[in-house]
């Protein structure tokens, strides 16, 4: 089974679980290709001074600080780099000149000759041209219980209402927003985590998950769990007032 991963070029937590990914995949998929696009967490493309005012702007200065060291310190070291994990592993780089629903990136995508695609924090919006690429279709890794908390930052969100659990979804990616009928789902009790620790969790968690919906496809006997759209929500970008509400409520970002 040929894979092409589309994903960006996170500095927090995602090159190692792509380390942990690629090793546990079983032998008969092989990563072929990387779709890499500039890490974009506010889920649209901002420049890195947009970027750090809007962190700032919303989540204080300890908050700030903290991340900008950290990423800092992620840009000094190769093991937090997701180019340096995929070189490690002779994955290569699709390089895209546009859009990735363009003809052009289509076809630099198809010419790697793809089974299967799977989006892990990729931020575009994937058009059918797209999904209908690959054979085996178009997989998406979110880290919540679909159809609860579509959108961004689930951790924040579950934490923030006082939920007492959350999980992760593999799903089938069609022209929604993580809409798509549901391969794989674990359910996770977040007890006294931070986000950080519930991250940190849930994004391991997520590896084996898409480990488990490849071994699925490859044996061709699955049956989907319904994301039913009757039952959704759907959370953006937390306000500066959802930040304060967060921590009034004694949620810890770390």
């Amino acid at each position: 089974m040929r894979i092409v991963f589309i994903t960006q070029d996170e500095p927090f937590y995602l090159a190692k679980n792509l380390d942990y990914l690629i090793k546990k995949l079983p032998p008969y998929a092989k990563v072929v290709g990387t779709v890499v696009a500039d890490v974009s967490p506010f889920g649209k493309r901002e420049t890195f001074t947009e970027k750090a005012k809007k962190t700032y702007d919303i989540f204080g200065l300890p908050f700030f600080l903290r991340y900008g060291l950290k990423f800092v310190t992620s840009k000094l070291s190769k093991e937090n780099s997701v180019k340096y994990v995929l070189e490690k592993h002779q994955v290569p780089l699709i390089q895209l000149e546009n859009n990735i629903n363009k003809p052009d990136s289509l076809e630099k995508i198809r010419s790697y000759q793809p089974d299967l695609l799977i989006s892990i924090l990729g931020n575009q919006i994937f058009k059918r041209p797209l999904l209908d690429l690959a054979p085996k279709g178009c997989l998406n890794l979110h880290t919540a219980l679909l159809p609860k908390y579509r959108g961004l930052m689930p951790s924040f969100w579950v934490l923030k209402n006082n939920e007492k659990y959350t999980g992760v979804s593999v799903f089938f990616v069609d022209e929604g927003i993580d809409s798509g009928p549901i391969l794989v789902q674990k359910k996770v009790e977040i007890g006294n985590r931070s986000q950080a620790e519930l991250i940190e969790y849930t994004k391991q968690l997520g590896m084996d998950c898409i480990v488990e919906s490849v071994e699925k496809i490859h044996s061709g006997k699955y049956e989907l769990i319904d994301n039913d759209a009757s039952q959704m929500t759907y959370f953006s970008f937390p306000t500066r007032e959802d930040v304060k509400a967060f921590l009034a409520a004694g949620k810890r970002f770390y």
